[in-house]
């Protein structure tokens, strides 16, 4: 192996740790509904929500979590140069942060564009299927769809580099979860990136988890090798079934010992945090 191959590269966002610059509380919320949209009273039925006896409509599910809304928060708070509140217990559904958090959830799902990469990354499977890539001399084989850390990593990598070495924090969307059912679109997640480490084609980014406590929150960590999403075989050797290497994403992320098979970086807008906060 060369130096080259061997140097390794570090790049980090000044100023910012998860222990010091993201919120002190985690990501567990009270089973109730992100939101309450009221109805016309003709629909002929009242859900709990204000005002008082006016038919509304639940939305979402809190303990689903708000880990969209949390990242895209702190990086907001991050960037306005504002300290995170000192709160250790999540807010309370009707109070500012409680509301600016759901605002910043449903904009970090990027309806509907973000929503459908998360689908579409759900049912990709996590590898190639082997195949006989030269079946007859002469008959070119056809290769499998790639899985979906090998269709991610290539093109989501730069992507969050290229923020990370300019010193903006890197918002992640991370699939957990391989199934065609929508309904588990809710298992998977986001963090945040604010440093990695390259040596070679191995890859470390270190994570703001909101699912993680305090204590352990600059310990977060994500790991790949970009080496690994290198497929196919040589076209001049035998007729062989052909099995690529899939890339294994190793972590430390606190999501019930679920894998990360795929990951995107999230498209990400300023929203101002001061009213939240109770600021101007």
């Amino acid at each position: 192996m060369s130096d080259a191959a061997r140097s390794t590269v570090r790049s980090a966002v000044p100023g910012f740790l998860p222990s010091t610059r993201a919120f002190r509380f985690t990501n567990s919320f009270a089973p109730e509904p992100l939101l309450t949209l009221a109805l016309p009273r003709q629909v002929g039925f009242v859900l709990p929500g204000p005002p008082a006896g006016r038919p509304a409509l639940g939305v979402g599910d809190a303990s689903r979590g708000l880990c969209g809304g949390m990242i895209f928060a702190v990086r907001d708070l991050f960037e306005a140069g504002l300290a995170p509140p000192p709160d250790v217990e999540p807010p309370r559904r009707g109070s500012p942060l409680y509301a600016y958090l759901v605002r910043r959830l449903f904009a970090s799902f990027d309806l509907p564009r973000g929503v459908l990469r998360y689908y579409g990354l759900m049912r990709a499977p996590d590898e190639r299927p082997a195949s006989r890539r030269w079946p007859l001399p002469g008959q070119p084989g056809v290769p499998g769809r790639p899985g979906g850390a090998a269709r991610s990593l290539p093109r989501e990598w730069p992507r969050i580099r290229l923020d990370l070495d300019t010193g903006r924090l890197a918002p992640l969307g991370i699939i957990t979860v391989h199934s065609a059912d929508p309904l588990q679109l809710g298992l998977n997640h986001q963090v945040l990136a604010y440093a990695y480490e390259q040596t070679g084609t191995i890859v470390t980014l270190r994570l703001y988890d909101p699912n993680t406590p305090l204590d352990r929150a600059d310990d977060v960590t994500m790991s790949f090798d970009l080496a690994a999403v290198a497929i196919g075989a040589d076209p001049a050797g035998p007729a062989r079934s052909v099995a690529p290497a899939v890339p294994v994403i190793s972590h430390t992320v606190a999501i019930g010992g679920r894998p990360i098979r795929a990951l995107f970086h999230s498209r990400y807008r300023w929203m101002d945090p001061h009213p939240a906060l109770g600021g101007g």
